[in-house]
């Protein structure tokens, strides 16, 4: 069996039952920093404080405790998206989960939703969609990109999801060769020029979403998006921020999630 096959068990942060042999493991150390592996029988985890031995946590729960030769402390847990999308090797910069559960949302992602997403970089967005059971097609230039968010893709999610994903080296901006599709979604620089090509593939009342990292790129394709084929744009910047809470010490963090970039959506209209 291949390296990619044989790490095929999925992650989704279900909870219940006891650690396994091949799964994603979240390591959390005292001072709440993550470190992703992969929990391989008779290995090790090579922390700052000694060797966390992995054979510790097979067949124990989530939130167990394990402990490094050198006497450091850990909690282990099974990671969750957001866990696995910061974690997650990557070829790319990717959208963060700030931004893909918006997306999600008004992208009206649902299980069977048919949709083109192109730019796919190291595959959060892919991660994401497959999650709440999108089909999914995507469109990469790069070859090292579409591999890699292949990888991931099956890595968190496993083969079933995987076989609901494909993945093209093809250019986004030149032509969509599909038809009736419910959604599209598009991470890219200029996706004004995917804008006619989405509203012949798109069905009627079909999703166009788009994150972009500036406003002037937004501005461009909220022009692109004309009156007459497409209804209902709107774009949206989400910001994050945590609060400090100890007792009685309650405060806004003093740093936060904040600009990220720009989601834009539109719906198509009938021709």
């Amino acid at each position: 069996m291949s390296e990619e096959g044989a790490r095929t068990s999925p992650a989704g942060g279900r909870g219940g039952g006891v650690f396994a042999a091949g799964e994603l493991v979240l390591l959390v150390d005292r001072k709440d920093r993550t470190y992703l592996r992969r929990l391989e029988p008779g290995g090790f985890f090579h922390s700052h404080g000694g060797l966390v031995a992995w054979d510790d946590l097979l067949g124990r729960p989530e939130g167990s405790e394990v402990r490094s030769a050198g006497g450091g402390r850990f909690r282990a847990f099974r990671p969750t998206l957001s866990d696995y999308i910061v974690k997650m090797k990557r070829g790319a910069q990717v959208i963060y989960p700030k931004d893909l559960g918006p997306i999600l949302l008004l992208a009206d992602i649902a299980p069977g939703v048919r949709v083109l997403e192109s730019g796919v970089g190291s595959g959060a967005l892919s991660i994401a969609l497959l999650r709440a059971g999108a089909e999914v097609v995507g469109y990469e230039i790069r070859g090292d990109f579409a591999r890699r968010a292949r990888k991931n893709v099956r890595e968190f999610l496993g083969a079933e999801a995987a076989a609901r994903y494909r993945v093209e080296e093809r250019d986004c901006y030149e032509a969509l060769d599909l038809e009736d599709l419910d959604r599209v979604a598009l991470d890219l620089p200029e996706p004004w020029r995917v804008v006619p090509h989405a509203a012949a593939s798109l069905a009627p009342g079909g999703i166009l979403v788009a994150y972009t990292p500036s406003v002037t790129q937004a501005a461009r394709l909220r022009e692109a998006l004309a009156p007459g084929q497409w209804a209902l744009a709107a774009t949206v910047e989400v910001l994050q921020r945590g609060w400090h809470i100890v007792g009685e010490a309650v405060r806004p963090e003093h740093r936060m999630v904040a600009h990220t970039g720009f989601v834009t959506h539109a719906r198509r209209l009938p021709s």
